[in-house]
């Protein structure tokens, strides 16, 4: 599985105006099952951000994990993590999941992060969404498990 976290001070999600999802300091989580990910990859990426020491300590260094700060995240799919630029000028997708395993492989990994005790709202799989943020550093961090 793909990520892009964001170290946030607030983040939202909207489908057709209407705000579906959000969250205050925390990570904003851009996730993207690939092709041949399963519910192994969605377990190693959901632990090792709930454990990734990205928030500050009281000395003002990256030393604690959203665990030990309370944050809570809100977590997007977004297949074009998987866009591949290398030829021409459109970006192909054909490494990331077909729709129905992407789908339940998003929403596997968000029973993941709940269960791990980080409070988690989403967007839409498959929506049209509009996404906020205040990136807070910032600290944006790409992942692939």
């Amino acid at each position: 599985m793909r990520a892009l976290l964001q170290r946030v001070t607030g983040a939202s999600v909207a489908v057709d105006g209407a705000v579906i999802g959000q969250c205050g300091a925390g990570l904003l989580v851009l996730v993207c099952a690939m092709q041949g990910d399963t519910k192994a990859n969605a377990d190693a990426l959901a632990a090792k951000i709930s454990k990734l020491r990205i928030f500050k300590d009281c000395d003002g260094k990256m030393n604690r994990s959203i665990l030990d700060t309370g944050g809570s995240a809100l977590i997007v799919s977004q297949f074009t993590l998987a866009a591949d630029t290398s030829g021409g000028n459109r970006p192909g997708f054909s490494t990331a999941a077909k729709p129905e395993q992407g789908r339940a492989l998003y929403e596997y990994f968000v029973e993941r992060m709940r269960d791990l005790g980080i409070t988690s709202e989403t967007g839409e799989f498959g929506a049209d969404m509009a996404v906020s943020l205040t990136n807070d550093g910032p600290v944006t961090l790409w992942m692939d498990i």
